[in-house]
């Protein structure tokens, strides 16, 4: 399985952005897409993450300011990310989990900054 992801760049505190991951490859089955966060000097974080059957897991600092999403025919999976934060700075991963291996995208860089 192969992960895409895109969607990043730079915006202003307060902005918005959409993050979106596109699984390719192999057809197996993902039962759990997510997106985590590893800002400079820090360990890599979840903040995101939703399982087929719809539960859904956020970070605290995420909640009621992010919304994840996923697309099960597609095997996509989005992150809205509302009245972002400079702490919400960092590279976001893409994450699927299936009942044979753990996968990982390649990372798209956010930064928040005036």
């Amino acid at each position: 399985v192969q992960l895409q992801a895109s969607g990043g760049g730079l915006v202003q505190p307060g902005g918005s952005l959409r993050l979106s991951c596109a699984a390719s490859g192999s057809n197996i089955r993902l039962n759990v897409m997510g997106w985590y966060r590893q800002a400079p000097g820090k360990q890599r974080e979840m903040v995101a993450v939703m399982s087929t059957g719809g539960n859904i897991d956020y970070e605290d600092s995420a909640k009621g300011r992010f919304t994840i999403s996923r697309d099960i025919t597609k095997r996509t999976v989005y992150l809205q990310m509302n009245s972002l934060k400079p702490d919400d700075t960092g590279v976001y991963f893409c994450n699927a989990i299936s009942t044979l291996a753990d996968y990982w995208g390649q990372g798209t860089q956010v930064t928040v900054s005036s």
